[in-house]
């Protein structure tokens, strides 16, 4: 194993700020006030299965509620950011140690592009793979066999997927990567359990030493 993918959202930053706010924003456009706990649940899956998921929209409707949080998120959302402690560090020690690093996040690519950037984090990252802007690629698994195939990867056992959502778990899998899920995110134990994470890490100590086990 010589290639790590890394989600973004719960794994390399904690967007909960950006994200809540963006939602908060197009959910209003619709006469919806909603509490922040339930906000939360916006973070990791893709927009468009979130608000049709948790407010009935159908596609269209669902769609235009994107637009709107885009409206938010690309002028204030995307900085309302913060990289988890450590993180900076964490990357730079995998990166000496020679091991080749790619994202692999169901938000948009050029959002993802210009957070990392932003935070000073891009460097670490040989491709940084996301969602178009268009959702057709949305699904976190199709995200996951872009980023592979931009990484030129056709063995799945040179490559591991690490994230904090059943999502990134499930997206592994289909493209029959191991899957190492952290609780340091949005998801918990029981989350990573019943989606059959491979390996679960509660800290990027512990993280560290699942990578290194591999």
């Amino acid at each position: 194993m010589n290639t790590i993918l890394f989600d973004l959202d719960g794994t390399l930053t904690d967007p909960a700020l950006g994200i809540t706010n963006a939602v908060s924003y197009a959910l209003k456009h619709y006469g919806i006030e909603e509490e922040y706990q339930n906000l939360l649940r916006f973070i990791g899956p893709p927009l468009v299965d979130s608000f049709m998921d948790y407010y009935g929209f159908d596609q269209e409707k669902a769609q235009e509620a994107v637009g709107y949080y885009r409206e938010y998120f690309s002028e204030k959302g995307l900085f309302e950011n913060v990289v988890y402690e450590g993180m900076d560090q964490f990357l730079a020690a995998l990166k000496n140690e020679g091991y080749i690093l790619a994202v692999a996040t169901s938000k948009p690519e050029t959002f993802a592009e210009k957070i990392l950037e932003h935070f000073h984090l891009s460097h670490y990252f040989t491709k940084i793979c996301g969602a178009t802007m268009d959702s057709s690629r949305s699904k976190k698994g199709d995200v996951i066999a872009y980023a592979l195939d931009q990484l030129k990867i056709t063995d799945p056992n040179t490559a591991v997927m690490i994230g904090d959502r059943q999502h990134d778990i499930v997206g592994a899998h289909q493209n029959k990567l191991k899957a190492v899920g952290v609780l340091y995110g949005y998801g918990d134990l029981e989350e990573m359990k019943e989606y059959q994470a491979d390996y679960i890490a509660k800290d990027l100590n512990e993280l560290m030493a699942v990578l290194h086990a591999l």
